[in-house]
């Protein structure tokens, strides 16, 4: 396990390969030289944008401070060591596979914002709070997390993976949802206004009383989802609803085009000034739905 006294070399090393002092350092950082030395002591770590900073300053990737990371003298020792002839060198492939694992962590009031490359593992956290406001994390995995008021505004989440997580009160507006899979999740009181959904996936989750405003629904999917206490609007195209839950959920001023709804029972959706093509609305009349707020329309 990566320790505070092993980040602290890490950080003597660099720093020294850079022929920088403590206090150089310190001034280049804006904090103090004795800030440096209790980090190079291991009595004190950065936070997660000083790590950031640091890696800049020193001409490293945040991975150096990671604890499967190699240096370069000890791959430097490894390669004047003789190599038996069935022994295999890391490829570059194995080497890119290197990054940090974040999970487990309790993250109250941290500020990712603007960060790239933030494809890290953040699973079984608690996160309160926190900032990803315009950070790159496409690729994400949050697996049994607790995200509680956290602002990931305008961030790139698309292609990752959210798993067994409860979502609360928390801003995702303008983000970049292509691709996610939402995956058991409860998911309250978020204000996804504005964001993508394009190819997103939603199975076995909970969507409550969440704003989605201005929302992108192209060949979105929802599987076996409650729904409460929503309005959608916009264009929906290519959507699928299937044997989900509805519950005081209004369509308003929407366009639905070639979207499915295998459910039984659609009477609880309200649909106000809205409008949908043949098939749509074929979906809608099977499940008893009211279309009395529908106005049908050809493509």
């Amino acid at each position: 396990m990566l320790t505070s006294i092993m980040i602290g070399n890490k950080i003597s090393e660099a720093r020294k390969e850079k022929n920088l002092s403590q206090a150089q350092l310190a001034q280049r950082l804006s904090v103090s030289s004795q800030a440096v030395g209790k980090w190079e002591r291991g009595e004190s770590m950065p936070d997660i944008i000083t790590f950031n900073r640091l890696a800049e300053i020193l001409g490293v990737d945040l991975n150096y401070f990671s604890e499967s990371f190699q240096s370069a003298s000890s791959e430097k020792s490894s390669s004047n060591s003789p190599v038996a002839p069935s022994a295999e060198l890391p490829s570059a492939k194995q080497e890119k596979r290197l990054g940090w694992d974040m999970s487990c962590g309790n993250w109250v009031d941290a500020d990712f914002s603007g960060l790239k490359n933030l494809q890290e593992k953040f699973s079984s956290s608690n996160m309160q709070r926190c900032l990803f406001i315009g950070a790159e994390m496409s690729g994400l995995l949050l697996k049994s997390n607790n995200v509680d008021s956290c602002d990931f505004s305008n961030s790139d989440i698309s292609n990752s993976r959210i798993q067994s997580s409860n979502l609360v009160n928390s801003l995702f507006r303008g983000c970049s949802l292509k691709e996610v899979e939402f995956s058991s999740s409860h998911i309250k009181g978020c204000d996804f206004s504005g964001a993508d959904f394009t190819g997103a996936v939603i199975k076995s989750s909970a969507l409550l009383k969440n704003t989605m405003t201005g929302a992108v629904w192209n060949r979105t999917a929802f599987y076996t989802t409650q729904f409460a206490d929503i309005v959608f609007d916009g264009t929906w195209k290519g959507c699928s609803f299937e044997n989900c839950e509805f519950s005081r959920v209004t369509f308003q001023n929407a366009t639905l085009i070639d979207t499915f709804f295998k459910n039984k029972n659609l009477k609880r959706i309200r649909f106000i000034d809205c409008q949908a093509d043949k098939m749509t609305c074929a979906f809608l009349k099977n499940g008893k739905a009211d279309l009395t707020g529908i106005t049908l329309f050809t493509p």
